[in-house]
């Protein structure tokens, strides 16, 4: 199956909102089954409550129109990036998704920009995206009893040549 195009995602459509939410919880499942911790904020997170959020939202839709997975970020008051949340559908997991839509945001959408994000430190897969493409790992971190989270930046001024960017 050829890869998804990247496209913006409107969440005020509801059927978009809704494949974003289902999505996001699928995917947050499969990480709190990683990292031994169910308390991840967006698994409570009503559709509602996502909608709120005042990110900017882009998706990667197959050629049929599902939606297969989605990257979701603000920008920060000097310029650099968050990343709030990279979510794939786990039937689309192992077929280079996250990585589409990483890659995409970095050269196309934020391009030269310091990028940020975290994930949990036992988040392997997530962990090796990140190293892969680039990110440089910062300390670790823990929010809650029980749970270490990986802090990652992508510096573009710091780097050559990016990994696979």
């Amino acid at each position: 199956m050829p890869n998804p195009r990247i496209r913006p995602l409107d969440l005020t459509d509801d059927a978009a909102a809704a494949a974003v939410h289902r999505i996001g919880r699928a995917a947050y499942a499969v990480e709190a089954e990683l990292i031994g911790f169910d308390g991840i904020p967006a698994l409570g997170e009503s559709l509602a409550e996502m909608r709120a959020q005042e990110l900017n939202w882009v998706g990667a839709v197959s050629e049929a129109g599902e939606l297969a997975g989605f990257l979701a970020w603000e920008e920060e008051a000097d310029g650099g990036i968050s990343i709030d949340r990279l979510c794939v559908a786990p039937a689309w997991f192992r077929r280079g998704v996250a990585s589409l839509l990483l890659r995409h945001a970095l050269t196309g959408l934020f391009p030269g920009r310091p990028v940020t994000v975290t994930t949990g430190a036992a988040n392997t897969p997530a962990v090796s995206l990140y190293a892969h493409l680039g990110f440089t790992r910062g300390p670790d971190f823990s929010p809650a009893p029980n749970l270490t989270m990986a802090a990652f930046c992508f510096n573009p001024a710091a780097q050559s040549s990016p990994a696979g960017v």
